[in-house]
């Protein structure tokens, strides 16, 4: 059986914590900032961890996610 490949744009997108969890990047901080409040740049930054609902999808995308780390 030949190995799966991963699909590379959901390599670049998501990492793996420790736990296993999928992390990824909050929307909205690329452009467009001068009309958002700092409060609201803030709240956006950083990362978030993946919805239950969504992380089937991505692990279907991702099938080794321990190279992910």
């Amino acid at each position: 059986m030949p190995k799966m490949k991963t699909h590379r744009a959901s390599a670049k997108r998501y990492r793996v914590t420790g736990s296993g969890k999928l992390m990824r990047r909050k929307a909205f901080k690329k452009h467009l900032l001068v009309n958002k409040s700092s409060r609201r740049l803030r709240q956006i930054s950083g990362s978030e961890v993946v919805n239950e609902t969504d992380e089937r999808r991505v692990k279907l995308s991702l099938p080794y996610p321990q190279y992910l780390r």
